[in-house]
């Protein structure tokens, strides 16, 4: 394949899906290096990817755009490229790689309706969306343009936004030890209870650690935040609502714990290299787990099933036969509450707290762990 001199990697989909194509990013990036990347991202995802050294430019659409105005950006996005290669199956993904390059390349759908799609694409792989965790799914796109892949998920920010951060909070996050709870996910069925974020942050602070609550501007989120803020300790501090994506992700990496459920910010924190718990229920961990920050192998980090230790990341999943049912919820609708979450004890959550302080402190794996070793030998 000749060397391109331009490429547009094309992710519209949410936070979480734009950080785990950063690896992919990083193949494109470190394989050819002379390359111009520019990522094409939805409004209000590109945050993510604030700081990133693989990147050029960052262009974003809106979720929902009008007919002529989508067209004049389509018009404007014509054959810009040597190379585009989009991370999803969507209808638009592959029609803007298809404008913009005439070298493409992306995942194939299984489904039989979703042929012409493969048409548009000059390289395609299968696409497998239960047995393959995201990272390994998007890297086979670097196998099909035979350039080595790089598994690290990017989390950078800028300058600024460090600077930002520092003079926006009320103590010096550099040198304060504190734990970072992120407690309202964007859907309910993915949400733990109120008690339970109580009891571990108590705990937390007994063990002399400042607790802090990230959150988006969401006017449901900010208002869980605020009456939940009322019942910690006093000293808590509330940044929901009040940093970017970058400031949050420095504020990730500084934390000496995370915890958090299925949302964008614990794969963050994960990928920071900070000591992480993620409370999962409903979700697929094969799939969506949280990719460790030095995990090199080419297998899932996870499996289907149970607590899981690999490297700073500990999968704490809710119990029962039906888990996860990779539904939306109890009631299947995103508003509806899981009950393997609801019923997962706050002493549940202290013990693998406990266990990642641990484990940070004395630099090795402890308790319910799966090491790196052995994950990688899963298939």
């Amino acid at each position: 394949m000749r060397v391109p001199e331009s490429i547009l990697v094309v992710v519209t989909q949410r936070i979480g899906d734009v950080l785990l194509a950063t690896p992919l990013i990083r193949s494109l990036h470190r394989g050819w290096p002379a390359a111009r990347i520019d990522v094409l991202v939805f409004e209000n995802t590109e945050g993510v990817l604030s700081g990133n050294p693989d990147i050029d430019r960052v262009l974003t659409v809106p979720r929902q755009r009008r007919f002529w105005s989508h067209l004049r950006f389509l018009a404007r996005l014509f054959r810009q490229y040597d190379l585009a290669v989009t991370t999803q199956t969507g209808d638009r993904p592959v029609l803007y790689t298809w404008v913009a390059a005439r070298r493409r390349a992306g995942l194939r759908a299984p489904r039989r309706k979703e042929w012409w799609k493969t048409r548009l694409l000059t390289h395609s792989a299968a696409f497998d969306n239960l047995h393959t965790h995201t990272v390994l799914m998007n890297l086979a796109i670097a196998d099909l343009l035979s350039i080595p892949r790089h598994p690290e998920v990017v989390v950078a920010w800028t300058g600024e936004e460090e600077a930002a951060l520092n003079a926006c909070l009320p103590f010096d996050s550099r040198t304060q030890p504190f734990a970072l709870l992120h407690t309202y996910p964007k859907f309910s069925y993915k949400m733990w209870t109120r008690q339970g974020w109580r009891e571990l942050a108590y705990w937390l602070h007994a063990q002399g650690l400042r607790i802090v609550l990230s959150g988006s501007n969401d006017a449901e989120e900010l208002a869980y935040v605020r009456a939940l803020a009322e019942i910690l300790p006093p000293d808590t501090v509330n940044a929901a609502g009040t940093l970017s994506l970058g400031q949050t992700a420095c504020l990730a990496g500084r934390a000496r714990l995370y915890v958090g459920p299925d949302t964008a910010l614990t794969h963050v924190a994960a990928a920071a290299g900070t000591p992480t718990v993620a409370l999962y229920g409903p979700s697929n961990p094969v799939k969506w787990g949280p990719w460790p920050a030095q995990y090199r192998g080419e297998r899932n980090p996870y499996l289907m099933h149970g607590c899981q230790q690999v490297g700073n990341v500990l999968l704490l999943q809710g119990s029962g036969p039906c888990v996860p049912c990779m539904e939306e919820g109890c009631e299947r609708h995103v508003r509806s509450l899981s009950r393997c979450l609801q019923d997962l004890p706050p002493d549940t959550v202290i013990d693998a707290a406990r266990r990642m302080l641990a484990t940070a402190a004395a630099g090795q794996a402890a308790g319910c762990s799966i090491d790196s070793a052995a994950a990688e030998k899963r298939t």
